[in-house]
Order: C-alpha cells, then structure tokens, then sequence
C-alpha cells in the first residue's frame, strides 16, 4: 500500500543546494520555566509596554503569551475548536493533554470527527467508532514496492470484531483517561454508556457498560470453540479470541452476533490469544487474569554510573472487578524482552509490526536492564592531531570562522540545523587550539540563541510562545507543523539544547538559570518534560513510552497509525539532555537524557535497523527503513527517494551522541552496502553523512572515500572539517566497544585490532578520573577530553603523531587479551632486517605475484565451487611473495579485495594467508578467514579482514627471507567470481623494515 507519498513538498532553506529532511509528521517540544518562575503561578507573566506581547520572564530570557499575528495554532476536527478538551470527558485527568501517541487521533479527530483512526496498540489495533470499537490482529504484511527501490511493509488494520452494546450510537467518542502507555475511551449517547481501556502490549480489551447488553459483532461467522458460562472462545479470520464475563454470566451468539447481559455486572473483557499451543488450556490461564482490569500503568527509570546500566520497570494497576487477582498479562516487544530481568515468557508469542511479542503472565510489572555505553561531546583528535592531517582540518576550520552556521533559516527547525553545525565547528576547534574559529562559533551559537530564548517588545518571530490550551512551547516562525500540529518539536529543539550545552562548557555564566538556562529547560520540558509533577506540558510528550521511541506526528491522523523518519534527530534530543544536564549540573535531566539515550537506541536497531534479522518481514528486501509506521515501515522519505537520504536521514546529524550507531559494525558494512546497490554506485548526495556513518564500520575506508573525493557538497548541517574530523578518528579508533561501561557518563571505548582506546570528556573546571568496568581508570584534566590505550592523549597532545598505532599499547595501560583476530607476537628477540626489504602493502598481480608495488588493472577468475568447500581452498587463486626480511610489528595481517560474482547468487569468495618466516618450506602462521558472500549485482565488492577469522595456527614472528602466499577460492556457489587484480586488490602484511 501507497500512504501520503504526496502528503506535502518540504520547503528549500535559501541557498540549499541538497534539500535536507525536516518534514515529518512530529512534534519537538520542550522545557519549563526556573523555579522562581514554577513558584509564581503559571508562568511568571509580565506585560510589556506598548500593548504589544504579553511576555514571561525567565531570568534573562523571555517568552510570550501573545501569539504572534498570523501565526497558526493547533486545532481539532476541521474548524471545530482550538480547545483540546472539546474531545475529553469531564472527569478526564487534568494536566496538560497527550500530544504525539499512538492514541493521538482519538483526541484530535482531525479527519474522523466521531470516533479515531487506527490505534496501533499491538498485538492489537483498534478503531473506535460511533457504534463500539474494532478489534484487529493481523498477522500476514502487506508489502509493496521494491528491494532496490522505495518499498513499504503494513500489518493493516483489518476488523476482526467490534465490541460495543446493543443500540449504542454515541455522536462523539471522547478519551476519558490516559495513563503511560493506555488509554480510556468513552461512548454516550444518552441511555447507553461504554467505557474501553486499551493499551501498548496489552492482548486484552477491558470494557464497563452500563444500559444495555454487550455486542460483539464478528468479520463472518465465528467458529465457537469454547461457550462454557462466562467464557466464550471462538475463531474469526484464523484468530482467536475469548470474551470473559463476570460469573454467573453466559454468552449467546446469533449468526455474527455474541451478545451478554453480562448478568448485570457491568464489566467484561475481550483477549486475542497467541497461535500456537494449547488454546483451550491458554485461554483458562488468560481467564484467572481476565477480571483484574488494567487501569493504569506508570514507568518508573533508574540510571546508575557506577554499574553503567538503565533499568526501567514498567508497572500495572489493576482493578478487581471481581474476585482478588491484581496481576494481569502482557506481551513485550523485542527492545524490552531481549533486556528482560527476573521473569520468564511462555512459548507462544504474537505477531506484530515490530517483531515477535513475548508474553509474560501473572505479573504486576516486569523490568529491564540495559548498558549505557556513553556519549562525547566529540570523537578525540587523536589522528589529526598534527603533521599533514592537521594542516587540513585547520585548513577546514578557518575557512568556517566567518559563517560557523552556514545555511541558516529563520524558523525552528533551519536555525537548529545552523546552531548545530556551529557547535560541531566549535567542539572541534578548541580541541585542536583553534581559539579564534572556536570564539567565532560560540559567539554565532550565543547570538542566536539568545535572540531566540527572548521574546523582546513588539517581537514577532525568533521566539517562543506558550499556549495554556494546549500546554506547549511552539516557536515562531514555525516550519513542518511544529505549529498547527505540534509536530517535531524534539527534532527542532534538540538542536538549540545541544547548542546551549556547547556554550555552556565555556560560558557557564550564560547557562545559568538566573540568565538563559531557565528558557533551555522550558524547551526540554516541551518535548519531553521530565518532571511528572509539572502539569503545564504532558510527561514526556514525544517519547512512546512503551514503544520506546519517540512518535514525530503531533495528532497521528493516519490510518497507518502515528510515525517517525528521522529517529537519529530524536537521538540529537536525547544526547542533547545529557550534555545539558552534565554541563549544568543537572541530574535529573542527565538521567532523563541516558534513559531517552538508551532506550531509543535499543529500539532503533531492532525496527529501524532490525540489526538481528527477526523483526521485518522476509519479503521486504531491505536492511533498513527511513520511515517507522504505526503498523509497519517503509524504505522511503516525506521528502526524497533517494536511496541517501532515506537511509541517510536515520543517521543524521553525526555527533558524539551518535556513536550508537556504530553498536553493530557488521550491520553499518550491510546498511552501506545496500545504499550502493540501490543506488547503483556510490553516493552522489550527502556523501558527508553516510561516511561518516560508514566510518562507525570502516573507518579506513571511509578516510579513502573521503581523500578521494573531498569536493562533494556538504549537507546543510555539516561542514568539511566536521567530515574530516569525524572520519580521520575513527579511521584511528577502530569501532565502538559496547561490552565495555564508565562511571561518567561522557565516556567511550573503541577497539581496533583488539586494542582498546579509553576516551572521557570532563567539561567541568575540576579535574576527575573515570573509572572503566575493566578496571581501568583514566584521569581527565578540567576542560578537556582525554584518553588511554592505544593513544594516550589530552586536548590536544596526541602521543599518537597522528598516524594508526599498529603496536601493542603502552605499558602503563592495561592491554586487552589477545584474540584470534590480533595474533601474539613471539616471544623472541627481532633479529635485524635489511633496511628498505620489506613493502608492507602487497598488490595481487596477474601470474600469481605477491608485489610490493601496484600493477596495471587487470582480473582474474576464481573458479566456481561447485559444493562447499569453507576453510578448504579448492582450485585457488595463489599468489607469493618469497625472500621477505622485516620486524613483526605485533599487528594483524589485513587486505582488501575487489571481488565481484555479477548476478550470480549465493557465491562466497574465502581467503587464506600463510607466513613462511625464514622461507624453508614450513608455514608458521597460517591464517584462513570467513568467506564474505557476493551480492548478484554487477559491480565489485569489497572483502576485507573485517569479516573475521575462521582459523588460525601457529604465531607470527620476523621474516628473514621468508615466503608469505594468499590462496583466493571460492567456498560455496555455482559461479566464478572476477578478482581485481594489478591495482586492485591488497593484502597488508604486519611488518615493518
């Protein structure tokens, strides 16, 4: 199915060469006012002379209460009101109204002015209309377009059966209660009265009724499997489902009609059932749970630096309506069973858009346990740092110093963008002791957001303004419905807190709540108010609490559900709090930060990268999607089809909060790799960004990349030496280590080679020592970030010289235990070697060389296998390289081969490299690794060490006149492959001179 590929074209910021992504249905909202401010009443208002604007202050800063003239504001169905309330009941909770849930439409009717678009609550969906609410589970996905092209996948809402009560016609369902992941909705129509609570995980329906009998109607004729008193299972569409009663209660059915006068009682329930098992025997084991009605649930987070771990518990309260069991069923999605803590599923799990849903039973909460595994105001310099690289990225830097904004616009979301890139310009500089770009970009960061975080007499753009009715802080001028419906505001507001946390670490004084830290915290309270106490804004408006990832859409009036495309700018909000809160001093926002942090980025590798492989449907065809739906996702963009800026707007913008990203390195190969094909070549926009991400993976050849081609046009949010900067690290560091915690939550780990580098960031004026859960411990000097390992480095003083260390770390350090894919040198003592003897770099050349210097291109045909020969070579391609004298450096062979099976499929190309170290005819070392499987599109690939060892014997040692060989063959697959050989395809030996 096709959604609202037209919904709206994104406008172009003056002077944008590339059109970044902002238009998502979302919302960015934030913070509330300084306590002196809390303490006054709403909002501390004063009247500013003129008659003009009504304005609050905020220390130094300032908002208004005037809307600005022809500013729009949110409203509910069509032209009805402005009023969010004209859609609650008079006893719904007080407090600022939900915005940007699953269960939005409900409350906005934007396009269904009676009852709701789909709810997608999962298992179930629901649609709440006039005469009850639908009921659907499915379970086959509707799936269209291409694996190469835009394509989408929907469970979509089909009714499996409405519940409702017999005459019911309510002119308006309204929602008469919410809680952290449910929601009530309530019929009336005057004699008849129906109240539903439903919610995220919950496989039952709970309903009380009053005036009449209670209805089920079925999509056909239900087959009946159980009708025994109060219960009655029956089957409709392939799904069961069982309505319980109260004792005492029976259940008649008529046709497509079930009905029961509920003996009076009131109450009932309504579960779908799992497929699989027992049915009869797991509907008696959902019956003892049936009468404990959820009626409310409430997440409760506990962030601890010392043990680097968030652990959430996601609580019920139950009502027995009878009997005295207040525990209830739930079912979890895959980000919260795979960090489940002290409780077991039973086998059978639900299908859903987000993956197979494990099921607990007979439980009032379950909690989960995940690592936090830090955040950095920025990637060390550690590689450009000095010599050549240096004189580049300053090179970069100064030519910023007089526009470290760049593209710039006028409302929320452009100004953000501005904002952020100069933050990145400035981080960057001062670690390299560039003072003058490093001021330029705080005092262009200072300037802005000082005229946005004040609302001055007679102002009418560049502020904010808040709006008692519907509990927000909307931005004018407004852009991608942050406005009309409160869509976006993390996105947009994430940029001017990170902002405000970089110039926090050097002017503390601005931050202060007594000046502008005050308007900052009313812009995190918007989007995502930490503070539940705090009823102006609705706790953690953006964020689905359950689902655990933020909804961009304000009032979600989409069939498909509510939706979200740039999940990395809602990680830019996330990492915003924590850099916010540490600068500041502030726990309770860093906290709120590492859980946002942390719980987001689970979710995002399981549906929007589905990095394991389990949670999108097998027919989809793609690794990753631009766009999370309600129901399902889609590998498309609200603005572009191309395949960079679909797979590209989940990674933008890059920054040290964005490491996560790096989590999986194989995945980030995966995800490049299929951007490549999809594009049919290279990037040709945003090279910028899917390097930098592809640098989280490789980051040596993303330097490659880069060096190659460096005159690309940025993205609007990036600069070259941000690019460069970012790429040249990692292309040191190596990758993430995620096994690996702080107690400071501004600290990393990377390993390459199996060598770890310890990074921390202390951006208060006291100096600290971090302590790593490997017990190494790293003091970091006040304002600086510092490491340990492979470099030892301190704002500015890189050990390193700039260059990829390929020894052991120092001995100060503690080294990482070796592993198969970073080999142990030999105990003995070098021997001398011949200067000049040994070119590490050897080039594949046709005849079977081993060269050390490249020849013309050329290629040369493995031969198909024919059966499976994995670890063995079978008709190989040799190549040798014999009377070789060099030091062994205590690294790790690597090699990059150009391989390419066109459209065959289901070819692996393997290799294996042995060391004769003094050329007697014996193999010391002999290094076989893992067969990289080709794609079937024309085009070469790229097979390098990262694929890992399958085997290895023996240790590396010097060469003195020794033999190295590298066998190239096929392992499985029914077709030969093309080599790059002469000057494609390297193999780099450990070895120096």
């Amino acid at each position: 199915m096709t959604l609202l590929r037209d919904f709206s074209p994104d406008p172009v910021p003056p002077a944008a060469p590339v059109p970044s992504p902002a238009r998502r249905p979302g919302l960015r909202a934030t913070a509330l006012v300084a306590a002196s401010v809390l303490a006054a009443g709403l909002l501390g208002v004063v009247v500013a002379g003129g008659g003009t604007a009504t304005a609050g202050a905020v220390g130094a800063g300032s908002f208004t209460e005037t809307r600005p003239a022809g500013a729009l504001l949110p409203k509910g169905c069509g032209a009805i009101s402005t009023n969010p309330r004209t859609f609650t009941t008079a006893d719904a909770p007080a407090g600022a109204i939900p915005t940007n849930d699953w269960w939005s439409s409900l409350i906005w009717k934007r396009n269904n002015c009676t009852g709701s678009e789909v709810l997608h609550a999962h298992p179930l969906a629901f649609k709440a209309e006039n005469n009850g609410l639908g009921l659907s589970y499915t379970t086959t996905p509707a799936i269209s377009g291409t694996a190469t092209g835009v394509g989408e996948f929907h469970y979509p809402y089909t009714e499996d059966v409405r519940v409702g009560l017999a005459g019911l016609t309510a002119p308006v369902v309204k929602a008469a209660g919410w809680t952290d992941w449910t929601v009530t909705a309530d019929w009336s129509d005057g004699s008849r009265t129906m109240r539903a609570t439903i919610g995220h995980g919950l496989p039952f329906s709970y309903y009380t009724v009053n005036g009449g009998t209670a209805q089920l109607t079925t999509a056909g004729t239900p087959a009946v499997w159980r009708n025994s008193g109060a219960t009655i299972g029956f089957t409709v569409r392939g799904h069961d489902y069982v309505a319980y009663a109260p004792s005492g209660a029976t259940w008649t059915v008529n046709g497509t009609g079930i009905s029961s006068t509920l003996a009076g009682k009131g109450y009932f329930s309504v579960a779908v059932l799992p497929g699989g098992g027992d049915r009869a025997a797991l509907a008696g084991t959902y019956g003892r749970y049936a009468h404990a009605h959820v009626t409310g649930t409430r997440m409760s987070y506990t962030y601890s630096p010392s043990a680097g771990t968030v652990r959430t518990t996601y609580a019920f309260t139950t009502t027995p309506r009878e009997g005295s069991e207040t525990k209830t069923v739930v079912a979890l999605y895959p980000h919260q069973w795979r960090s489940l803590t002290g409780a077991t599923p039973i086998g059978q799990t639900y299908v859903s858009a987000r993956g197979a849903m494990r099921v607990l039973t007979g439980v009032p909460s379950f909690t989960t346990s995940m690592r936090f595994t830090g955040v950095l105001p920025e990637v060390p310099a550690v590689g450009d740092s000095s010599g050549a690289d240096l004189t580049t990225v300053t090179g970069y830097l100064n030519a910023e110093q007089g526009n470290p904004e760049g593209v710039s616009g006028t409302d929320t979301y452009w100004a953000g963008k501005g904002l952020g890139r100069a933050a990145r310009i400035a981080e960057i500089a001062d670690q390299l002791g560039q003072a003058s770009v490093r001021d330029a970009a705080l005092t262009a960061m200072r300037n802005r957001l000082t005229n946005w975080l004040t609302a001055g007499s007679g102002e009418t753009g560049q502020l904010f303004y808040y709006d008692r009715n519907w509990g927000t802080l909307i931005g004018y001028p407004a852009s991608y419905g942050s406005d009309e419906d409160l869509n976006d505001h993390h996105f947009h507001y994430g940029y001017f807190i990170a902002a405000a946390a970089t110039l926090a670490k050097f002017d503390p004084g601005w931050a202060d709540d007594s000046r502008y830290g005050g308007m900052v915290d009313l812009l995190i309270r918007d989007a995502n108010n930490y503070d539940r106490a705090d009823s102006r804004f609705p706790y953690l408006r953006d964020f689905d609490i359950y689902a655990g990832h933020d909804w961009a859409s304000g009032l979600a009036p989409f069939f498909a559900g509510n939706n979200q495309e740039s999940s990395s700018e809602g990680m830019n909000f996330a990492n915003a709090l924590i850099q916010w809160g540490q600068a500041t001093g502030d726990t309770a926002v860093r906290d709120a930060g590492v859980y946002l942090w942390t719980t987001q980025s689970a979710a995002i590798s399981e549906y929007w990268f589905d990095v394991y492989d389990q949670n999108f449907p097998a027919a989809f065809g793609h690794k990753t999607v631009g766009m999370v739906w309600g129901d399902g996702g889609s590998y498309s963009t609200w603005f572009s089809a191309a395949p960079e800026m679909i797979q590209g707007i989940n990674m933008l913008p890059i920054t040290g909060g964005h490491l996560y990203l790096g989590d999986f390195p194989e995945y980030v190969k995966a995800n490049y790799a299929e951007l490549v094909t999809n594009k049919g070549g290279p990037p040709t926009v945003w090279q910028d960004i899917i390097w930098e991400f592809l640098a989280l993976g490789d980051g040596e050849q993303a330097l490659r990349n880069f060096r190659a081609n460096s005159g690309f046009t940025s993205e609007e949010g990036e600069s070259k030496a941000h690019t460069f900067h970012w790429i040249r690290n990692l292309a040191a560091l190596g990758t993430v280590d995620t096994t690996v915690t702080a107690n400071h939550p501004l600290a990393k780990v990377f390993v390459k080679n199996g060598v770890r580098t310890y990074v921390a960031s202390n951006i208060t004026a006291r100096p600290l020592t971090v302590t790593f859960s490997t017990g190494v411990t790293l003091a970091v000097p006040a304002g600086k970030t510092a490491t340990s390992g492979a470099y030892t480095w301190s704002g500015g003083n890189a050990t390193g010289g700039g260059t990829v260390p390929t020894g052991p770390p120092p001995t100060t350090t503690p080294s990482p235990t070796p592993t198969s894919a970073s080999p142990t040198p030999t105990s003995a003592s070098p021997s001398p070697s011949a200067p000049g003897s040994l070119k590490p770099v050897r080039y594949l050349r046709s005849g079977g060389g081993l060269d050390g210097t490249a020849g013309t291109a050329g290629t040369v045909n493995v031969a198909a296998a024919n059966g499976n020969s994995d670890g063995t070579p079978t008709n190989p391609q040799v190549f040798t390289a014999t009377g070789l004298t060099g030091t062994y450096t205590g690294g790790a062979t690597a090699f990059d081969l150009a391989v390419d099976a066109g459209t065959a499929v289901g070819n692996g190309v393997q290799l294996r490299v042995s060391y004769d170290l003094t050329g007697n005819g014996g193999f010391e070392r002999v290094e076989t690794y893992r067969y990289f499987a080709t794609d079937p599109v024309p085009g070469a690939e790229h097979y390098r060490q990262t694929q890992g060892l399958l085997s290895a014997t023996g240790t590396l040692g010097n060469l003195a006149g020794g033999t190295v060989r590298v066998e190239v063959w096929n392992a499985i697959g029914g077709a030969p492959t093309i080599l790059g050989v002469g000057n494609g395809s390297t193999v780099t030996l450990p070895y120096g001179s």
